[in-house]
């Protein structure tokens, strides 16, 4: 979820992937999958700020996450799944 400010100086948070499209006409309008508009206070630019620093931050929790280093050592990303013979 990444936060905005609303006209009125109220914050919210919303989840970036539900992002359709970004107007700047003259105020930033966020406009969602769902035809919901949220016209919001941070410019266009920095909306998209938040969007790649949120995505950053979620792909480091997963690589982070992957490791291995806490928990089942087969959730790293390098763990070797063993084949099978394929059943006729």
């Amino acid at each position: 979820m990444i936060v905005v400010t609303r006209l009125n100086d109220s914050q919210f948070a919303i989840n970036p992937d539900l992002i359709e499209r970004i107007h700047v006409n003259p105020d930033t309008t966020l406009v969602m999958v769902d035809g919901a508009k949220f016209i919001v206070t941070e410019s266009l630019a920095e909306v998209i700020e938040k969007i790649a620093a949120y995505r950053a931050h979620v792909i480091g929790l997963a690589y982070s996450a992957g490791d291995g280093s806490a928990g089942d050592p087969d959730t790293r990303p390098d763990a070797v799944v063993p084949l099978r013979p394929r059943r006729i």
